[in-house]
C-alpha cells in the first residue's frame, strides 16, 4: 500500500482491497484502534493528530496543544496526548477528548481538518496546566499565529463562567512573542517573578554603520544589558558555538552587558547577577 507512511484506517483499506489481513498485521502498525501506520514510520505529532481525527470517524475538531501544533507552534511532543472536541467519552490511550461549547466562528478548516481557530486555542491552553507552562505555550502559539491577547480575551467573554479563566488572565498579561523556546519563557518569568523590570526581547542591536549585528533574547535596552539562554549547542554544534562567541565579542565591543544563562544555573544566582548588572548600568548609562 501506498501511503507515503501516513495513518490510514485498516478495515477501509481491507475493504478496498489495497491490504491483505497478513500484510496489515506484518507491515504495519496499529496508532490508535483501526488506525494504522508503517512499522517504519516513526509518528510524529501530525501523524498522531492526523491517527486520532481518523479514529474519530474524521467528526472530531481537533483542540487545545494538537490545534496549536496543526497552526504551527513548536515544543509540541509527539508524546503529548491528542486533543479533540468528540462526543466519544471513551478515548483511546494517547487521545484525550472533550465535550465543550465552541462556536462556528472559533473553528477553522486547515486541509480535511476542522481545528480551533488560533484565538480559541489560546483560550484553552491557556486554561489548562500550570501557569508557567501555559505561558510557555501561548508565547509558541502567538509567535506562530501572531495572536493577540485582546483576540483571545473576546472569545473568553463570551466563556463566561468557564474554568481556568484567572489564570488565563494572568497567563495573557505575560505573553510575549519574542520568546524563541520554552527556556526562554521561564527565564523571562523567573526575571519578571524576580522583582525586575519586565525584560523586552528580540532586542537589535546596531552596529557602528546602522547594520543589525545581533539579536539578543531578553533584556533592557535602556541600560545595555542583555540576558541570553545558552542551550545545547555548544555540545551539539561547534560551528554555531563559535559563530556565538564571535557575535558576543561584537555586541559586547559595542558597550553592552551580557549575562549569559545555561540550564544548571541557580535561579537566585540568574536574579543576583542581573539585579548587580542592573544597579552598575543605572548608575552610569546615560
Amino acid at each position: 500500500m501506498q501511503n507515503g507512511g501516513q495513518p490510514f484506517v485498516g478495515s477501509e483499506a481491507l475493504a478496498c482491497g489495497l491490504l491483505n489481513r497478513h500484510q496489515l498485521r506484518t507491515r504495519y502498525r496499529a496508532v490508535f484502534p483501526d488506525v494504522y501506520i508503517s512499522r517504519e514510520t516513526e509518528a510524529s505529532v501530525q501523524d498522531r493528530i492526523a491517527a486520532a481525527w481518523l479514529w474519530s470517524s474524521r467528526n472530531a475538531t481537533i483542540a487545545g496543544l494538537s490545534a496549536a501544533a496543526v497552526l504551527g507552534a513548536k515544543w509540541i511532543s509527539a508524546d503529548d496526548p491528542v486533543e479533540l472536541i468528540h462526543d466519544n467519552p471513551r478515548p483511546p490511550s494517547g487521545v484525550i477528548t472533550r465535550r465543550l461549547l465552541v462556536h462556528s466562528d472559533e473553528v477553522q478548516a486547515v486541509g480535511d481538518w476542522q481545528v480551533t481557530t488560533p484565538a480559541r486555542t489560546a483560550f484553552d491552553i491557556g486554561r489548562h496546566g500550570n501557569l508557567r507552562s501555559a505561558v510557555a505555550r501561548l508565547d509558541a502559539l502567538a509567535r506562530a499565529t501572531k495572536v493577540s491577547p485582546e483576540d483571545v480575551l473576546a472569545v473568553a467573554a463570551r466563556h463566561r463562567g468557564s474554568r481556568g479563566l484567572r489564570q488565563l488572565e494572568s497567563a495573557l498579561d505575560l505573553v510575549d512573542r519574542g520568546a524563541e523556546s520554552p527556556q526562554e519563557t521561564y527565564l523571562r518569568l523567573l526575571l519578571i517573578r524576580g522583582g525586575l523590570p519586565r525584560p523586552t526581547t528580540q532586542i537589535p542591536v546596531y552596529g557602528d554603520d546602522g547594520n543589525v549585528v545581533a539579536y539578543l533574547d531578553m533584556g533592557w535596552p535602556e541600560l545595555l544589558v542583555g540576558v541570553e539562554y545558552d542551550g545545547d549547542q555548544h555540545r551539539s554544534d561547534r560551528r554555531q558555538y563559535l559563530r556565538d562567541i564571535r557575535r558576543r565579542d561584537v555586541v559586547e565591543d559595542l558597550g553592552w552587558r551580557l549575562l549569559r544563562v545555561v540550564a544548571e544555573d541557580h535561579p537566585m544566582d540568574i536574579l543576583r547577577r542581573a539585579r548587580r548588572a542592573i544597579a552598575e548600568r543605572a548608575s552610569t548609562v546615560r
